[in-house]
């Protein structure tokens, strides 16, 4: 071989060597020693994996044509993003919160809750694809409404499972340079310390296990979902919802799940609920038991007992081909018919619960937004005024059905990603 092709050969070399650290590091690790112990001596984990409350169904080689289909549809692929510019907000977080407890919702599942003297930010992911590369994947839709640096200190991190869109890498490492505390469930902490969380800081914890911090108890609670970062999904990692409770106000937090029983038990457990953190979005009929339909998310707040409903999981990436406003529309439709009032911030808009009903954030900003094609039911509504809690409810009036009308038939179309 001439010298040329040695370099070559060299730099094939150091580039698959280079590919394969930059893989290993960003899929994580899977749990060994005693914490792979720990994980098989879980209830929840039955026949080599973690399993949910009762069987659900994973997609088949027949459903990724309608998929396809979907997925290529340049009309549908335009709706699900924004048209113009998301607003966002940058929060004043200085002075504590009047009431004790306030919410800053940063866009998708990532929100920062101070309650009771604790801060707890949940599901943080700062980056710019939830993705394992930085050049492919979904990307974000709107720009972080403050850098993680501004976001002053964290006293606990709160991770609801290992997908992407949930668990970032480059967060979790600028995180992990502070005192913060990681709750997380069990098998989770070893991506962590893969990605230099000391062990003595990470609570991994089963379903209905605590930890306190502050005077503050954070208990993990069943979900309906599933985990992985790889290709191969050993599911030996957990996923969970999460209940905080102070001395003086509780949340819960739902992470991604499909819609089960396990709610019911949840509020009669662990409610009632100042605010319920509900996932409404990336739901598709052909994956009915690891997202909720908003319309679902709306009868999961109620068997909660939860008091106001915030939307998560919404506006921020594009994982699933319903249109991007959709999930929203629909759970102010479905509140509204409870009596439910629902905050709807900008992303970056910090509010507190137990402020009147009237300084909930309400104004319909997502409808600036929209890309409305011609003949569309949602444009008639636009500009349509939101009430916080008209006839003692919060919601939209008069807002539009999705797809379906129900909750078994409301689900829209497929979703092609793997970070569900």
């Amino acid at each position: 071989m001439d010298r040329s092709g040695e370099v070559t050969a060299s730099a094939a070399d150091s580039f698959r060597r280079l590919r394969h650290a930059l893989r290993f590091r960003a899929l994580g690790a899977d749990p060994e020693g005693t914490r792979l112990a720990r994980v098989r001596s879980s209830p929840n984990f039955r026949d080599g994996a973690f399993r949910n409350e009762r069987p659900i169904d994973g997609l088949d080689l027949t459903d990724y044509i309608p998929l396809l289909r979907e997925t290529l549809n340049r009309e549908a692929r335009a709706r699900r993003r924004p048209a113009r510019p998301v607003p966002t907000r940058r929060p004043d977080l200085v002075l504590p919160p009047a009431t004790g407890l306030r919410v800053t919702w940063m866009g998708h599942a990532t929100a920062l809750v101070e309650i009771d003297g604790l801060r707890v930010l949940f599901d943080p992911v700062w980056g710019t694809r939830c993705s394992p590369v930085g050049f492919a994947g979904p990307r974000r839709l709107h720009p972080v409404p403050l850098p993680l640096e501004d976001i002053g200190p964290v006293d606990v991190v709160v991770i609801s499972h290992d997908h992407y869109d949930h668990l970032d890498l480059p967060t979790i490492r600028a995180l992990a340079d502070n005192r913060t505390r990681f709750c997380v469930p069990l098998g989770v902490g070893a991506h962590l310390e893969r990605w230099g969380v000391p062990a003595d800081r990470i609570d991994e914890l089963d379903w209905h296990e605590s930890t306190r911090v502050k005077g503050v108890e954070l208990t993990a609670t069943p979900a309906q979902h599933c985990c992985g970062r790889g290709l191969r999904r050993r599911a030996l990692s957990l996923w969970a919802s999460w209940v905080v409770t102070g001395p003086d106000h509780r949340v819960h937090h739902t992470g991604d799940t499909g819609y089960f029983p396990g709610f019911a038990r949840i509020g009669e457990r662990y409610g009632p609920f100042d605010l319920s953190m509900i996932q409404i979005g990336a739901y598709s009929r052909l994956w009915p038991d690891i997202h909720m339909t908003p319309e679902e998310g709306v009868r999961a707040h109620r068997d909660l007992r939860g008091g106001v409903l915030l939307p998560i999981h919404w506006a921020t990436f594009d994982l699933a081909p319903h249109p991007w406003e959709e999930p929203v529309e629909r759970t102010l439709r479905a509140a509204t018919e409870h009596d439910i009032p629902v905050a709807v911030p900008r992303p970056g808009e910090a509010f507190e619960p137990g402020a009147p009903l009237k300084d909930l954030p309400a104004a319909p900003w997502w409808r600036e937004c929209v890309r409305t094609p011609a003949g569309d039911a949602s444009a008639a509504v636009a500009g349509r005024e939101i009430h916080p809690h008209p006839v003692g409810s919060a919601g939209v009036v008069d807002a539009p059905a999705g797809p379906g009308g129900d909750i078994e038939d409301a689900r829209g179309p497929a979703a092609p990603t793997g970070t569900v």
